[in-house]
């Protein structure tokens, strides 16, 4: 099963630039930054991008995946540039590119698609021209796709791998949990990895949940299914092993 693609940056288009410096919050006890500050920073870029656009409110988008591949981890207090654009447009979706650079070393690629809701109907719509025009020429006519690619259901001989808890603090004003919380899930396993030590891994969400238990099933192949109420809410591949 092939990740999402990281394309190169356009030569043409938007492409939003921010500096990025790690807060005491963002790392962990290594001092390297954890996975779930590194997909806030990606939400909270995608978020600026477009009220620097214009857009302001910006609506509300939901993320259905994410990959972020770590060549080596920002650690505190090492300062960054994060530069995102759009890599592809679908009917109610787009993909956005982002790349992380540090001063000490940091790299840091990611893709993700979004879905864009009716902020009425609370169903994903199509875009305006007005979006188009602001971010359809740096996606070079590439197409994104909502097609979920995962095994959404963990296969029979999958383990239990560990219990979380997803906390009211998790919630975001979608009232569901937060896309960067489900990162914090992996954090528990790889919290000794070191900031040299790069992993290349994508989430898929399936279903919104709300605070309480949850459990996290591995498949010895670097899959997790994480479950809440006995339904699949989030997948990962590309989980190292320790």
């Amino acid at each position: 099963m092939p990740f999402t693609e990281l394309t190169d940056r356009p030569g043409t288009g938007r492409a939003y630039t921010e500096p990025v410096r790690p807060a005491i919050g963002d790392a962990g006890a290594t001092g390297r930054v954890r996975l779930d500050a590194i997909a806030r920073w990606l939400q909270d870029a995608a978020y600026y991008d477009l009220v620097d656009a214009g857009w302001d409110p910006p609506g509300p988008w939901l993320v259905r995946r994410l990959r972020i591949r770590v060549e080596r981890f920002p650690e505190l207090p090492e300062r960054l540039e994060l530069t995102t654009w759009c890599s592809g447009v679908g009917p109610a979706v787009a993909e956005r590119r982002t790349s992380l650079r540090g001063e000490e070393g940091a790299r840091i690629e990611s893709a993700a698609l979004w879905v864009f809701l009716d902020p009425v109907k609370q169903r994903p719509a199509p875009h305006s021209a007005e979006f188009m025009a602001v971010y359809g020429t740096a996606a070079n006519g590439r197409r994104a796709r909502t097609k979920l690619y995962h095994p959404g259901t963990p296969p029979p001989d999958a383990v239990a791998r560990a219990s979380f808890t997803f906390r009211a603090a998790d919630l975001d004003p979608a009232r569901h949990v937060n896309n960067a919380a489900y990162w914090a899930v992996l954090e528990d396993e790889l919290a000794e990895y070191g900031a040299g030590e790069p992993v290349d891994i994508e989430i898929e969400h399936r279903n919104a949940t709300g605070p309480g238990p949850a459990d996290v099933l591995a498949d010895g192949k670097g899959g997790r299914w994480v479950l809440a109420d006995g339904a699949v809410v989030a997948t990962f591949v590309g989980v190292p092993s320790r």
